[in-house]
Order: structure tokens, then sequence, then C-alpha cells
């Protein structure tokens, strides 16, 4: 889980250093306002498709996560069911 929320933090770092140079490499840019607009607009397109791109991964890890704690919990309450049931009859 310690992986998990160092990605989250890599991928929020990346996001924001991109956001901000992105931005201020368009405002400094030498066009007209509305080229300027039409840029900014894509920039941000391009940013919310990433970041939908990287939740997603982030959910995926999670969903295989989830199950394999859910198979090792399963493995676990079978195994201590077994060995309650072989106390208990010796």
């Amino acid at each position: 889980m310690g992986n998990s929320n160092n990605t989250v933090r890599v991928f929020g770092a990346l996001f924001l250093g991109a956001a901000i140079g992105g931005v201020l490499g368009i405002l400094f840019a030498p066009e007209k306002g509305s080229e300027t607009r039409k840029r900014l607009s894509a920039k941000g397109e391009d940013l919310s498709d990433a970041m939908k791109e990287k939740v997603e991964e982030l959910i995926e890890e999670f969903k295989k996560n989830a199950e394999t704690v859910k198979g090792k919990t399963d493995e676990l309450m079978e195994n201590g069911k077994a060995a309650y049931d072989q106390y208990k009859v010796n």
C-alpha cells in the first residue's frame, strides 16, 4: 500500500509541474490572445485526459490489491477453520 501512495505523489507532482510549465510557457509566448486561449484549452484537455488515464490505472491497481487481500483473507479463514475443527476433534 505504501508503494501506491508514492505512485500517487509522483503522478501528482508530475501533473502539477506539467500544468505550471504549460501555463507559463503559453502565457509568455508572443501570440495573439485567441491563439493563446486555444493553446490553453488544448493543453487543459491533454492534461485532463492524462489525469483520467492515471486515475484509471490507480483504480485498477487498487482493485488488484483488493482481490489479493480478499484471497489471502479467505485462505486464512479456511486454514483457521480447519485448525479449529482439528483441535475440536482432538
